[in-house]
């Protein structure tokens, strides 16, 4: 009899503490005056990514994304390839899963299917300006692409 109740206080504090860890706050994201000014621009910036060996271009046409690109993002170098790549991989499985559902993600938000092969080396100057471009749009709009929050600092 007294295992039989360990037993169920062990599996209702095993649940209590799964639920706890699944349902925990997301820390809101810092953004500065400076950055919701470059958000709150009302000028389109069109950034053209391309890598010419492949012949793969995407084009942004977004309001302040030139502009945050050029002084928020981190500069070219600041991560290596790899990292953008792994990061570009979910981010756009998840961008590609929320255009497929326009009833529980807004659709004016999540317009297009990304077709990102990860098998394909697109480069480095792909992978900086696709990743800095979900940072963006995740900060802008208040959106979580991934498990991790879209940090600039």
């Amino acid at each position: 009899m007294k295992l039989k109740f360990l037993i169920r206080v062990f599996f209702v504090l095993l649940l209590t503490l799964l639920i706890m860890q699944c349902s925990g706050s997301k820390k809101a994201i810092n953004i500065s005056q400076e950055e919701e000014n470059v958000f709150n621009q009302n000028t389109i910036d069109t950034v053209t990514i391309k890598n010419d060996s492949l012949e793969y271009e995407i084009i942004i046409m977004e309001v302040g994304f030139a502009t945050w690109l050029q002084s928020m993002a981190r500069p070219k170098g600041y991560y290596t390839q790899v990292f953008m790549e792994n990061r570009n991989r979910i981010y756009v499985i998840n961008w590609n899963q929320r255009v497929l559902d326009p009833y529980k993600y807004d659709p004016n938000l999540y317009e297009l299917r990304i077709n990102y092969d990860p098998n394909v080396d697109y480069g480095y100057d792909v992978n900086y300006e696709l990743y800095n471009y979900f940072i963006y749009f995740q900060r802008k709009y208040n959106q979580r692409l991934g498990p991790f929050a879209p940090r600039i600092n």
